[in-house]
């Protein structure tokens, strides 16, 4: 009898993206699929790919902006993050120039003030609420 891999949550990435043009200001995205509403950019990690390539990939078929990765924010791993099912994500914080665009699963984007946001899918307002905290203190969130 072989070995069996056992069941594992799926990887995904999210990405805070701060312009240069928008300080103060985070860009969402509005989903064009399933679970719908606002959300941070991001998506799955595909097998062979590091996650820093996924991250970076995944801000530029989303929002058609090359970003810099900065940081990395945290591991969120929350079973109930995701109504599809189990996803651990990387949470990057990233710089951009130029002008975004909404593409691939993205129906809409838009620059948020930080103090305003929309109510945010996923666990993103928990992420978001920690990215707050971690510009203001300069610590990055504890687990």
């Amino acid at each position: 009898m072989g070995f069996v891999r056992p069941a594992t949550p799926s990887l995904t990435v999210d990405i805070i993206v701060e312009l240069s043009c928008a300080p103060g200001q985070i860009l969402l995205i509005e989903r064009k699929y399933p679970p719908y509403g606002w959300a941070l950019p991001g998506g799955f990690v595909d097998v062979g790919e590091t996650v820093e390539l996924a991250a970076v990939r995944e801000a530029k078929e989303e929002t058609s902006l090359d970003v810099t990765l900065t940081t990395l924010l945290g591991c969120y791993s929350d079973p109930n993050r995701d109504q599809r099912g189990h996803t651990v994500s990387l949470v990057y914080i990233a710089t951009a120039d130029g002008q975004p665009e909404a593409a691939d699963d993205a129906k809409f984007l838009k620059l948020w003030d930080v103090d305003n946001l929309p109510e945010l899918a996923f666990d993103h307002e928990k992420i978001v609420n920690d990215y707050l905290m971690y510009k203001k203190t300069g610590r990055l969130p504890s687990f």
